[in-house]
C-alpha cells in the first residue's frame, strides 16, 4: 500500500488567470503538484492552455508568497500570527470609523477579485459591513465603458453581446489582441484557434489596431487606426452603411428595437471623408469595411480595452452594438449574442422583457463631484479623494487583490496620497507596490487551495458551460480561506469584533437569500418552503453552497428536485471536465431589462454624447505623438510578474517606437527614451519597429517593479517602467469614469 508521500492522484480545475477559462489536468504527488498541462476532456477548452496555466505550481511554491499575516511596526511589516492582525484590524478600523463616520473609508477591488469565487461572492459581504460609497476597482481602467454602453441600450450592464465566434463568417477586431489577452469581456478558451477556424471556413477577419499585434498578424487584413477614433470609425461605418442602403437589422430585431432611424441620422455628420485624417485610414477602407460586414453572411464586430480606455469608451462601445445591429447581425447565430450563464444572473432573473433600466450618479465624490457608475467611483480619483477632499477626506483604504500604485493613472500621485492614510488593510498574497503601503496584510490561500467557478466570466462566455472546481490542495494550518478573510472583514467593519465567526454570519445571509427566492414569482423555487431548500444545501458554509444555490436556480438549474437532470454542485461534481448546455441561442426579447422593453439604441444619454464627439473631430485631426499600452501571453498586469518562468527571456517592458518616429526623433534601437506627458515622466528603453503606426508609441502596462518596502524578488530583478505615471488622472471618459490610457499625449527625447 503506498503512502501519503508516493500517492499519485489527478485533479482537474478551471484555470483562474485570465479570462479564458481553460481546463487544467493537475497530477498531484504527496500532497505537491508534478505537472500541469490542459484537459483534454474539458468540454470547453478541449486541451488549450497558455503559458500562464502551467505555472499555478509555481505561483503557489512562490517563497515570496505570503502565508501568514504581516503588520507594519515602526515602518517595517512583521509576520504575526492570525488573532493578533484580527485585533488589529479590529482596533484601527474602527477607530477611523468611530471618529470620521463609514465614509472615510474606501475600497479598491483589484482585478484578480473577477478570477475568484470567494471574491465575487463575498466582497459584497465585505462592503455591507464597512457601509461605504467610497468603492473603486480596475473596472475604470478597463471595461467599465462596455459595461455602461450595454446598461442604457439593453438594461443590465451585464447585457454585454458577445461575438458567436463558432460560427461567424466575418469578425472584426477593433483594440483587441486576443493572441495574447485570449480574450475579455468575449470568455473563450483557445481564441486563437476560433480565429483560425474562421478562416479555415472561408471567413474573413479584420483588426484595426495602431499595432500590428499578433492577432493583426493573423487576419486578413490590419488597418492601423490612430488612437482614441474608434468611435469616429463606427460611425463612419453606418453612415456608409446608410449611404448604400444596407441598413437593415433584420425582421427577428426590428419589432424590438427603438430609435434606430433617429441614430442613423445623428450619425450622418460622421462620414467616411470627414473622419479619415482623425482615424488615419482612408475613406475607400471605411466604406469596404463596412460593405463587407454587411454583405457577409453572418458578422460580428468586437472591441475590447483599446476601445474602452478612451475618452469616448461609452460611445465607442455603443456603436459596436448600433454597427451590429444596422448589418442584422444583433442576436442571431453567427453575430452578437447574448448568454444564458448557467449560474444566472441579471439577464436572467425576474421578469424578462423589461426591467429598471440603468443610471448612474448615485452619488459623486467630493474633490471633483465625478458621478457614481455602477455602484462606485473612478480609480483616478482616489489620490485627490485622499488628499483634496477636506475634513471629508478618506482616512481608510481597504484594497482586496490589487495594485493600483502600478495599474491606475499619475501613479506617482496615488503612491503619495496612500502615505496620508490613517489606516491601511489589504487582502493580497504578495507584499507589492500597493500594499507596502497597508498596516495589515491578510494574505488568502493560493489559487491551489481555492475551489473554483468563474461566477462573473461566464457571464460572456461564447458557450453556455460551467465548471466547478474543488480545491487541489490543503489549506495550511490555520489558514483561513479567502471567503472567511473577507467575510471577518465586513464582520469587524460592522462592530462585531474580532472573534465574530463568519460561518454564522454566511448562514444568516444564505437563509435570508432562499427567503427572497422563494417570495419571488419569477424564481423557479417561488413557492417552496425555505427550511426544506436550505436543508438541502447542507451545512458546509462557504462559497460552494451559495455556489449550488444560484446554480440549482438559474436558467438550466435542478431547482432543488423539481428538475433533477438540472444544474447543481453535485452535477457539476459528477462531470469534473465541465458541462456543456450548448450553443448560444437568440435570446430577444425576453433578456431585456430596459423600462421600455424595447432595445433602447437612441437612449439620450449615448446620443447626446455625440455633440462632443463631434466637437473633437479638430483636435484629432491635428493629433500628435500618442502613447498606448500593449499585453503580452505571459503578462497578465502586475501580479503574474513574480514568476520566473512568466518574465525570462528578452525584456519585454520596452517603448515600441516606428522607424520613421525613430529617425525623426534620434531614437536607436536597444537605446533609451525619455517620455514625459503632462504628469509624469519615465525613461524607456527603445525597441523600434515597424509593427506600429507611426506617430504612435507604446508601453506595456503593470510594470515599474523593485520600489522599496516590497518583497517580490523576481519582479524586482526585471522591473520596467511604470506607464500609468504617464497616464492623466483628469483625463477620463466621462459617461462611464475610465481613464484615458490610450492615445495619451506625450513628448519623447533622446534618454
Amino acid at each position: 500500500m503506498g503512502t501519503t508521500d508516493d500517492i499519485t492522484r489527478t485533479a482537474f480545475r478551471t484555470c483562474p488567470l485570465c479570462e479564458a477559462g481553460c481546463g487544467l489536468e493537475i497530477t498531484v504527488k504527496g500532497g505537491a503538484v508534478t505537472r500541469i498541462r490542459g484537459d483534454m476532456a474539458d468540454v470547453f477548452s478541449h486541451g488549450f492552455i497558455c503559458p500562464k496555466g502551467s505555472t499555478l505550481k509555481q505561483l503557489h511554491d512562490d517563497p515570496d508568497r505570503l502565508r501568514r499575516p504581516l503588520v507594519k511596526r515602526n515602518g517595517v511589516h512583521e509576520e504575526v500570527d492570525w488573532p493578533e492582525a484580527w485585533a488589529v484590524v479590529a482596533d484601527r478600523l474602527q477607530a477611523v470609523i468611530g471618529e470620521h463616520g463609514r465614509e472615510a473609508v474606501g475600497t479598491y477591488l483589484g482585478n484578480p477579485s473577477a478570477h475568484s469565487l470567494s471574491a465575487l461572492l463575498y466582497n459584497r459581504a465585505m462592503l455591507q459591513g464597512l457601509g461605504t460609497r467610497r468603492r473603486f476597482s480596475a473596472s475604470t481602467v478597463d471595461q467599465m465603458p462596455r459595461q455602461v454602453a450595454a446598461g442604457y441600450v439593453f438594461g443590465t450592464p451585464l447585457s454585454v453581446p458577445v461575438p458567436d465566434l463558432d460560427h461567424t463568417d466575418f469578425l472584426v477586431i477593433i483594440g483587441a489582441n486576443p493572441y495574447a489577452s485570449n480574450g475579455s469581456l468575449c470568455t473563450a478558451p483557445d481564441f486563437p484557434g476560433r480565429i483560425e477556424a474562421i478562416r479555415a471556413r472561408g471567413g474573413t477577419v479584420v483588426v484595426v489596431d495602431p499595432r500590428r499585434s499578433r492577432t493583426a498578424e493573423e487576419a486578413d487584413q490590419w488597418l492601423p487606426i490612430r488612437p482614441g477614433t474608434d468611435a469616429l470609425l463606427l460611425a463612419a461605418m453606418v453612415t456608409a452603411l446608410a449611404d448604400d442602403g444596407l441598413v437593415d437589422p433584420g425582421e427577428y430585431v426590428a419589432p424590438y428595437l427603438q430609435g434606430l432611424d433617429e441614430v442613423v441620422a445623428a450619425l450622418a455628420v460622421f462620414t467616411p471623408e470627414s473622419v479619415a485624417q482623425a482615424t488615419g485610414l482612408a475613406a475607400a477602407d471605411i466604406r469596404a469595411l463596412a460593405r463587407g460586414l454587411a454583405g457577409a453572411s453572418s458578422g460580428s464586430v468586437y472591441g475590447r480595452i483599446g476601445t474602452t480606455t478612451t475618452e469616448f469608451g461609452t460611445v465607442a462601445s455603443w456603436l459596436i452594438d448600433v454597427v451590429n445591429t444596422c448589418t442584422g447581425n444583433l442576436d442571431r447565430r453567427g453575430g452578437a449574442m447574448f448568454t444564458m450563464p448557467v449560474a444566472g444572473g441579471p439577464t436572467t432573473r425576474g421578469k424578462g422583457g423589461s426591467g429598471k433600466g440603468f443610471s448612474v450618479g448615485r452619488g459623486h465624490t467630493v474633490a471633483r463631484q465625478l458621478p457614481e457608475v455602477m455602484g462606485e467611483y473612478p480609480a483616478a480619483a482616489m489620490a485627490e479623494e485622499i488628499t483634496d477632499a477636506g475634513d471629508q477626506g478618506m482616512k481608510a483604504l481597504v484594497t482586496v487583490a490589487g495594485n493600483p500604485v502600478l495599474s491606475t493613472p499619475n501613479s506617482v500621485q496615488l503612491d503619495a496620497a496612500l502615505e496620508q492614510l490613517e489606516f491601511m488593510v489589504s487582502v493580497d498574497m504578495y507584499l507589492n507596490e500597493t500594499t507596502r503601503h497597508a498596516d495589515v496584510i491578510l494574505p488568502p490561500p493560493s489559487q491551489l487551495q481555492r475551489g473554483h467557478y468563474d461566477v462573473a466570466l461566464l457571464q460572456f462566455a461564447v458557450r453556455n458551460v460551467a465548471n466547478y472546481s474543488e480545491p487541489v490542495l490543503p489549506l495550511d494550518g490555520d489558514q483561513p480561506d479567502e471567503w472567511e478573510i473577507l467575510a471577518r472583514l465586513g464582520l469587524i467593519a460592522a462592530g462585531l469584533g474580532p472573534d465574530a465567526d463568519p460561518a454564522a454570519a454566511d448562514e444568516m445571509g444564505l437563509a435570508d437569500t432562499v427567503r427572497r427566492a422563494v417570495a419571488d414569482p419569477s424564481s423557479p423555487v417561488h413557492g417552496r418552503d425555505a427550511d426544506e431548500i436550505m436543508a438541502q444545501l447542507g451545512d458546509a458554509a462557504g462559497p460552494a453552497r451559495m455556489l449550488d444555490f444560484l446554480l440549482q436556480t438559474g436558467p438550466f438549474g435542478a431547482a432543488f428536485g423539481a428538475n433533477p437532470s438540472g444544474a447543481s454542485l453535485a452535477h457539476l461534481l459528477d462531470n469534473p471536465h465541465g458541462v456543456d448546455f450548448g450553443a448560444l441561442q437568440p435570446r430577444l426579447p425576453e433578456l431585456l431589462r430596459t423600462p421600455s422593453g424595447m432595445i433602447e439604441l437612441n437612449h439620450p444619454v449615448l446620443m447626446a454624447d455625440l455633440d462632443r464627439l463631434k466637437a473633437a473631430v479638430p483636435a484629432l485631426d491635428e493629433q500628435q505623438l500618442v502613447l498606448v499600452g500593449r499585453r503580452h501571453l505571459r503578462s497578465n498586469n502586475s501580479w503574474m510578474h513574480n514568476i520566473e518562468v512568466l518574465v525570462k527571456g528578452a525584456p519585454r517592458c520596452t517603448l515600441h517606437v516606428h522607424p520613421e518616429d525613430a529617425a525623426r526623433l534620434g531614437l536607436v534601437d536597444g537605446g533609451v527614451a525619455h517620455v514625459e506627458s503632462r504628469v509624469g515622466e519615465v525613461d524607456a528603453a527603445v525597441e523600434v519597429t515597424d509593427a506600429i503606426r507611426p506617430g504612435v508609441v507604446s508601453l506595456p502596462h503593470g510594470w515599474g517593479h523593485g520600489q522599496p518596502g516590497t518583497r517580490m524578488r523576481v519582479a524586482a530583478e526585471r522591473p520596467g517602467v511604470n506607464s500609468n505615471i504617464l497616464a492623466d488622472h483628469e483625463a477620463m471618459d466621462p459617461l462611464s469614469g475610465t481613464s484615458v490610457l490610450n492615445g495619451i499625449p506625450v513628448q519623447i527625447t533622446c534618454g
